[in-house]
């Protein structure tokens, strides 16, 4: 059974940084590129970045660009986004997601190539 935890959030002002976790089971992990997505109260959710298999590509919607690192560390099982200078409009749930079997420097930005997803986890950013 594919298992995606989240962890990580939080309140912080703005300029504040976070480090979202997210460790997963009942799947190779290396065989599958992995993103992270997020969805603001009363909004669509919005893709954030992506990883191949072994982090050789790694993709950032322009707004976080410079700002958000995302990484994941196969023997542990965790992708990971560190975030940096946060801005209220980071504001939102963050969720990790998993690929499918992907070529080896393939991610995705579009949702339909994820099958498997976390529960969440709340980031709130104060002015």
């Amino acid at each position: 059974q594919v298992q995606l935890a989240e962890s990580g959030g939080g309140s912080v002002q703005a300029g504040g940084s976070l480090k979202l976790s997210c460790i997963v089971s009942g799947f190779t992990f290396h065989k599958s590129f992995m993103a992270w997505f997020r969805q603001a109260a009363g909004k669509e959710r919005e893709w954030v970045a992506c990883a191949s298999r072994y982090g050789s590509t790694l993709n950032y919607t322009d707004s976080v660009k410079d700002r958000f690192t995302i990484s994941r560390d196969n023997a542990k099982n965790t992708l990971y986004l560190q975030m940096n200078s946060l801005a209220p409009e980071d504001t939102a749930t963050y969720y990790c997601a998993k690929g499918r079997i992907g070529r080896l420097n393939f991610c995705s930005k579009e949702d339909y190539e994820y099958s498997d997803w976390g529960q969440g986890t709340q980031v709130t950013v104060s002015s």
